[in-house]
């Protein structure tokens, strides 16, 4: 009996200390691996992304060619930096997604943002369903194994 109860407070340790890193958001590298820079597009980028609230894209460029600028819809068309907006321009800037909705960045340095060099996105509630290879099943797929099989150890006992 106190071998299933030792069994029992293992698993149930191991579940705390596994379960909360399925909370964590996805970090995006914006571009993959060429990064925040010209001649490439963000367009398509984003389009194989899917992108939810919790999750951070990260900017990484060289801070003394361009910077990120977001703005709103309007703005982002004509490239238009107002006042107001918010600007990064360390060279690796970091982006957390706090709510579901659009956003728009640009980078503002010359003509880069005419040029191509901007990234709308869409930011959905919580992963969509309806992509069962998408970012659902890689947070809860390997949880929902290890807690299963745990679960069938703790029963053969």
């Amino acid at each position: 009996m106190a071998s299933k109860q030792m069994l029992v407070a293992v698993v149930a340790a191991a579940a705390l200390a596994f379960l909360p890193g399925l909370a964590v958001g996805t970090e995006h590298m914006v571009g993959d691996d060429k990064g925040w820079t010209l001649n490439f597009n963000y367009t398509v980028w984003a389009d194989t992304k899917q992108f939810v609230v919790g999750d951070t894209l990260v900017f990484k460029y060289n801070s003394a060619a361009h910077n990120v600028v977001e703005v709103g819809g309007p703005d982002f068309l004509s490239c238009t930096q107002p006042a107001n907006a918010v600007v990064w321009a360390t060279g690796e800037d970091r982006v957390t997604l706090d709510k579901a909705g659009r956003k728009w960045f640009f980078c503002a340095v010359g003509q880069h943002c005419q040029n191509g060099m901007k990234l709308k996105i869409t930011i959905l509630e919580s992963a969509a369903p309806s992509n069962p290879a998408g970012k659902l099943q890689a947070r809860f797929g390997e949880a929902a194994v290890v807690v299963t099989a745990l679960a069938a150890a703790v029963l053969m006992l």
